[in-house]
């Protein structure tokens, strides 16, 4: 003869309630300490917190030929547009950005320094924007890039998975992509992770 199962008392129940409600009020707070510990250690090893993960990192860049920024020159000679099968045979920076991007004027100054070390190639790929609004930038602030390539509509953009603007990729001297940065490039971002990576890609046999 079986007995008859046995019903919770209606102060266990009580009890079990206070505690449904800890969890509910307690889970987000663990999530937030979670991830605000992860960033911490990313920052105390000396991981870049604006580097996003990337498919297309240890990959070929995308076959990329998008026309030249019309009326740029250069000492009186046209800027050519974006070709990345000719940036081959050394490290190249290909920077997105746009006349309309507030941090892409921040981080212009840290171009301007780049474009002078002759290791690298500096490129620009101009993203959604108004040729005259892409030329008054460049004259105002100066003109980093030894090629710009425009894409108004973004669609090329696309295969290099840009999420917005400005997002610099690094390439070694085989056109591969070997780092992203996303958001404006910093003196930190620089110093602690563009510049050593530069040097490794540029010795000898690298």
């Amino acid at each position: 003869m079986t007995s008859a199962p046995e019903h919770p008392s209606a102060q266990d129940t009580t009890v079990a309630r206070p505690r449904r409600r800890l969890w509910v009020v307690a889970l987000p707070l663990v999530l937030f300490l979670a991830l605000a510990a992860l960033f911490l250690s990313r920052l105390e090893s000396g991981g870049d917190p604006s580097r996003v993960p990337s498919a297309l990192v240890g990959r070929a860049a995308p076959h990329t030929v998008l026309p030249a920024l019309e009326g740029l020159t250069r000492e009186g000679a046209a800027v050519p547009g974006l070709d990345v099968a000719a940036l081959k045979g050394k490290p190249a920076l290909v920077n997105v950005w746009a006349s309309w991007c507030a941090p892409c004027r921040a981080e212009h100054p840290l171009l301007m320094e780049l474009a002078k070390d002759p290791r690298i190639a500096v490129v620009g790929l101009n993203y959604k924007d108004k040729p005259d609004n892409a030329r008054r930038f460049l004259g105002q602030y100066g003109l980093p890039y030894s090629a710009v390539g425009v894409d108004p509509a973004g669609r090329l953009a696309i295969d290099w998975g840009v999420y917005g603007v400005p997002e610099t990729f690094v390439l070694d001297r085989n056109g591969v992509i070997v780092h992203k940065f996303v958001g404006p490039l910093t003196p930190e971002s620089v110093r602690g992770t563009l510049l050593p990576l530069l040097d490794k890609l540029s010795a000898p046999g690298s």
